[in-house]
């Protein structure tokens, strides 16, 4: 009889649940609002995903990236994609060198930006699909390969993408199975009118903000291992097939809707980004059980780019967020108590 799973104890949450609110504190000393981005990005890290942050210039994607970074002691690349940027120029290369000892010639692999802990991949959208395959290869597999031989990333390894949703022109999309290997599809918005006025006011004179390091990579691991530890009832397994599968608009018994308004829908990979992502939120919130409140509220971030939309959809303005929502609002939610 195989031994019962690992469960997290009381102490590692409540810790864990401290050090989030220190990390949102830090963050907010430089980001002002986004409070939402911050949780769902943070949520990604300790559940060992990526993240693909969208939205127009200006609104402090690349800041909130680097100011993550700053308060993790990891080390951190930023990579700004262009379109002449090749793969090797993001995962190295092998350049000869002379041996002192031998006197003769080597090849020795030169690591490249992906070498590192936190990787900000800026404008993803602005290189050719070979380079964007390279970095969804680190992504997936956790290492690179050069010249026949593979290198493994570090640990923890973290992605951040940002694209530019407006500025379509000269650009490579991410094809919609590549956006697969990203767990959370962050939307950044607009500022409050007191938020920009915050930001105006905070961003306009001499003060700088000195941030402290919170985590290390290996506080980073330990919190990883415990966000997998954490319980998940039958009930929310059911919950999350539900949810999934009435994306398919094949599948036999979905709302008579969702064939009119979806041509593709979410794979098996959504479900396991949901578990996660639910697990990361209730330890984050201090709880060592998933509720379906932490489904509903990751549901966005990890369907909004699982789902193609119709163009009857997209005729009438019908976004994959607008589908989401109908949806969460469609399948019936257990009670927390119910057992499937």
């Amino acid at each position: 009889m195989p031994p019962p799973p690992a469960t997290v104890d009381a102490a590692t949450v409540r810790e864990l649940a401290a050090t989030y609110e220190r990390l949102s504190d830090q963050i907010g000393k430089v980001i002002v609002g986004q409070r939402i981005v911050v949780e769902q990005l943070l949520t990604a890290m300790f559940s060992r995903g990526h993240c693909l942050l969208v939205g127009v210039p200006g609104l402090a994607k690349t800041l909130l990236v680097s100011t993550v970074a700053k308060v993790l002691a990891l080390s951190f690349k930023r990579v700004q994609f262009t379109p002449d940027l090749m793969p090797a120029d993001i995962t190295g290369t092998d350049i000869l060198q002379d041996d002192p000892e031998t006197g003769r010639r080597r090849y020795v692999f030169l690591p490249g930006p992906l070498f590192a802990n936190m990787i900000l991949a800026d404008e993803i959208n602005r290189t050719p699909p070979k380079t964007q395959a390279a970095l969804l290869e680190a992504m997936q597999e956790g290492h690179v390969t050069a010249g026949g031989q593979t290198y493994k990333l570090p640990a923890p390894f973290f992605v951040l993408a940002t694209q530019n949703p407006i500025e379509q022109e000269g650009t490579y999309p991410l094809p919609e199975a590549q956006q697969d290997r990203f767990m959370f599809n962050v939307k950044v918005e607009y500022p409050s009118r007191g938020e920009e006025i915050q930001i105006m006011k905070a961003t306009t004179g001499i003060a700088k903000v000195e941030l402290s390091p919170l985590l290390d990579g290996a506080q980073i691991l330990r919190y990883q291992e415990a966000v997998r530890q954490v319980v998940v009832a039958d009930h929310i397994f059911h919950y999350v097939a539900d949810l999934v599968r009435a994306t398919r608009p094949k599948e036999h018994g979905v709302p008579k809707w969702v064939p009119e308004l979806v041509s593709w829908g979410a794979g098996p990979r959504a479900c396991q980004f949901l578990i996660l992502g639910g697990k990361a939120r209730a330890i984050l919130n201090g709880r060592v059980h998933v509720t379906t409140e932490d489904i509903r509220a990751t549901a966005l971030p990890v369907l909004r780019h699982r789902l193609m939309t119709t163009f009857h959809a997209d005729a009438d303005g019908i976004t994959s967020d607008d589908v989401v929502k109908k949806l969460l609002d469609t399948i019936p939610v257990p009670s927390e108590g119910k057992r499937l």
